[in-house]
C-alpha cells in the first residue's frame, strides 16, 4: 500500500514538474467545473449508502403494531427485534476502519450493501423471531460500515470550501431515508416495506457498481485535480505532524460530544416514535410523518450554514436549543 502511493506520489510530482516546464497553461475554468462535477457525483453515488442506513433506522417504528400480530411478539421479543440493530450496528462500526483501509472505500461500500441486503431477505421471508433478529443484525452491521465509509469518503473528496455542506449530505440522505420509511409504512405492510428497502438497497449496489466510470473518468481528467488532492494530502500529513496536546484537548472535545448526542436517546425515540406519540394520545401515523418531515428541514437548513456560520456555534446553539426542550 505505501509503495503504491509513494509510485503515484512520484509519477504525479513528474507530471508537475513537466507541465511547469513545457509550454502547458494552468487548468482552465472548465477543467476546474468538470473537476468539481466529479466531486459532486461521487458524492451523490456515496450518499446512497447513507439512504439505506435511513431506510434500515426507520423501519421498525412504522411496522411494530403488525410484525407484533402476524409474527406473534410479544412486547420484549419486538423490543430485541428492534434493538438489535444497534449491536449490528456497533460491529460493523467497529470493523468498517480496517475493512475500508484493506479494501478500499468503495468495496467496504458495497460489502455493506451485501449485508444489508441479506438482512432485508431475511426480514421479508421471516415466520419466526429468529429470522427477524438475523435481518436486523444483519442490516445493522451494514448501518455501521456506511455510518463510517461514507463520510470519510466524501471528507477525502471534497475540497475545503465544501467539505462542510456535502459531508452534511450524509445525515440529509439518512434523514430522508427515514422520512421515505415512516409514510410508506403506514399505508403497507411490513413484508412489503421490507422488499422496498430490499430494492432501495440493490439499487445502492447498482449506483457503487456502476461507479467504475467515475473512477474512469477521473483518470481521463487533467492531472490537475489529482495535484489538487496531492497537496491536500501532503498538507494534511504536515498538520498531523504538528499534532499537539492542544490538538488532542479538541479532538476529546469533539469524541465526547459524539458521545453525549448518543446518549441524548435518539436512536431510541426514532425506533419507537409511532408507539411514543400513541401513548400519548396523538395519531401515531400522523406524528410520526411530521417528525421525520421535520428531521429533513432542518438538516436542509444546516447544509449551507454549516460552512458559514462554522461548525461550533451551529454546535452551542443546537445543545442550548436541546437542553431547554429537555428541561
Amino acid at each position: 500500500m505505501a509503495n503504491n502511493q509513494e509510485e503515484m506520489r512520484s509519477h504525479l510530482l513528474s507530471q508537475e514538474l513537466t507541465s511547469t516546464n513545457g509550454d502547458e497553461e494552468q487548468p482552465s475554468k472548465k477543467s476546474s467545473k468538470e473537476d468539481r462535477f466529479m466531486v459532486y457525483l461521487s458524492t451523490m453515488v456515496a450518499v446512497c449508502g447513507s439512504y439505506a442506513f435511513g431506510s434500515c433506522a426507520g423501519y421498525s417504528s412504522p411496522t411494530q403494531a403488525d410484525i407484533i400480530k402476524d409474527v406473534n411478539l410479544s412486547l420484549a421479543e419486538y423490543s430485541l427485534v428492534s434493538s438489535i440493530l444497534t449491536f449490528g450496528a456497533m460491529i460493523g462500526a467497529i470493523t468498517s476502519g480496517k475493512i475500508a483501509d484493506y479494501i478500499g472505500r468503495k468495496w467496504a461500500m458495497r460489502i455493506s450493501g451485501g449485508f444489508c441486503t441479506a438482512g432485508w431477505l431475511l426480514i421479508y421471508f421471516a415466520k419466526g423471531v429468529l429470522l427477524l433478529e438475523m435481518g436486523r443484525l444483519a442490516t445493522g452491521y451494514g448501518m455501521g460500515v456506511f455510518s463510517f465509509v461514507v463520510p470519510v469518503f466524501i471528507a477525502e473528496i471534497a475540497p475545503k470550501d465544501l467539505r462542510g455542506a456535502l459531508t452534511t449530505l450524509n445525515q440529509l440522505m439518512i434523514c430522508t431515508g427515514v422520512c421515505v420509511s415512516y409514510i410508506i409504512g403506514t399505508v403497507l405492510s411490513w413484508r412489503a416495506l421490507a422488499l422496498i428497502g430490499l430494492y432501495r438497497n440493490s439499487g445502492e449496489a447498482s449506483k457503487s457498481q456502476s461507479a467504475r466510470f467515475v473512477s474512469e473518468a477521473i483518470s481521463e481528467l487533467s492531472h490537475g485535480m489529482a495535484l489538487f488532492f496531492l497537496h491536500e494530502i501532503d498538507s494534511s500529513y504536515s498538520s498531523l505532524k504538528s499534532f499537539n496536546l492542544v490538538n488532542q484537548f479538541v479532538t476529546q472535545i469533539g469524541v465526547g460530544l459524539m458521545v453525549c448526542q448518543q446518549f441524548g436517546g435518539i436512536n431510541g425515540v426514532g425506533f419507537y416514535t409511532s408507539s411514543i406519540f400513541e401513548s400519548s394520545g396523538f395519531p401515531a401515523d400522523v406524528g410520526t410523518i411530521i417528525y421525520a418531515i421535520l428531521q429533513v428541514i432542518i438538516t436542509t437548513l444546516g447544509a449551507p450554514l454549516i460552512d458559514r456560520a462554522g461548525r461550533k456555534p451551529l454546535l452551542v446553539v443546537n445543545f442550548t436549543i436541546a437542553t431547554h426542550l429537555l428541561e
